[in-house]
C-alpha cells in the first residue's frame, strides 16, 4: 500500500508538471530609450483593443498586478469612455489630472496560427517495472504476477494521430511620459495560445514589472 501511495504521487506530480507545460507562454523583448531618464510612479493602462470583452479583462488584470506591486496604476476604463474618441490632449489633461506621469499603451498587431501533425505512437506503459527500471522493483512480486497486466503490470498505450493549432498573439506595448515625445520604454510581446484574456495579461504585467525594475524605471 506504501508504495502504491508513492506512485501516485508520482502520477499526481506528473499531472501537475503537464498541465503547467500546457499553459499559455509569453515572450517579449523590450528597449529602454537611454535619452529619457523619467521613472514611473502611478501609470495609465491603456489598452487599444477593437473589442471591449477584450480590452476591460487585459487592463483590470495589469491594473491589479501593478498594484499589488505597489506601484500605482488605473485603467483607463475608469475614466475614459470606450465609445468616445478623445483628442490626444484631452487624454493627457485627464491623466495628469490623476496625479499619472505616464501612460502604457497596448497595440494589437496581429495573430500568426500554424498547424502541426501529432503523429502517432504505441509504446508499453510498464507499470512499476518500467518507471524504476528493472532490478528489485523490475521483477518477481511487483512486476506482474498478483497484479498482472493492469494497472501495476503495464498496459499498451496509443497517444497522437491528430492536428494542433498554435495560436501566437502579437503586441506592442509603449510607455510615454512628459519628459519626451518619444516612448520611454518600448516591447514586443508574444503569447502562445492564450486560453484566457485575464491570465494572459496577469503574465504580461509581471514580465513589464520585472523589465522596469530592471532598467531601473519605478520610482
Amino acid at each position: 500500500m506504501k508504495t502504491r501511495k508513492i506512485y501516485l504521487n508520482l502520477l499526481a506530480i506528473i499531472a501537475a508538471v503537464v498541465i503547467t507545460s500546457c499553459s499559455s507562454s509569453v515572450t517579449m523583448t523590450s528597449w529602454k530609450n537611454p535619452a529619457d531618464k523619467s521613472q514611473i510612479s502611478k501609470v495609465v493602462v491603456m489598452p487599444l483593443f477593437d473589442k471591449l470583452e477584450y480590452m476591460k479583462p487585459f487592463e483590470q488584470s495589469v491594473d491589479a498586478y501593478f498594484n499589488t506591486q505597489g506601484m500605482k496604476s488605473v485603467g483607463s476604463l475608469d475614466f475614459l469612455n470606450p465609445n468616445v474618441k478623445y483628442p490626444i490632449a484631452d487624454i493627457k489633461r485627464k491623466c495628469d489630472s490623476l496625479g499619472a506621469d505616464a501612460i502604457l499603451v497596448f497595440v494589437y498587431k496581429g495573430t500568426d496560427k500554424s498547424e502541426n501533425y501529432i503523429p502517432q505512437t504505441t509504446y508499453i506503459n510498464g507499470g512499476f517495472g518500467g518507471y524504476w527500471g528493472g532490478g528489485y522493483w523490475g521483477g518477481g512480486y511487483w512486476g506482474g504476477g498478483f497484479y498482472g497486466d493492469g494497472f501495476y503490470g503495464g498496459s499498451t498505450v496509443t497517444t497522437g494521430g491528430y492536428w494542433t493549432t498554435t495560436s501566437v498573439v502579437s503586441l506592442k506595448a509603449s510607455v510615454f511620459t512628459k519628459a519626451s515625445k518619444d516612448a520611454l520604454w518600448t516591447a514586443d510581446i508574444q503569447v502562445v495560445d492564450p486560453n484566457y484574456v485575464d491570465q494572459a495579461a496577469a503574465t504580461i504585467a509581471q514580465n513589464i514589472y520585472a523589465d522596469w525594475k530592471k532598467n531601473n524605471l519605478l520610482k
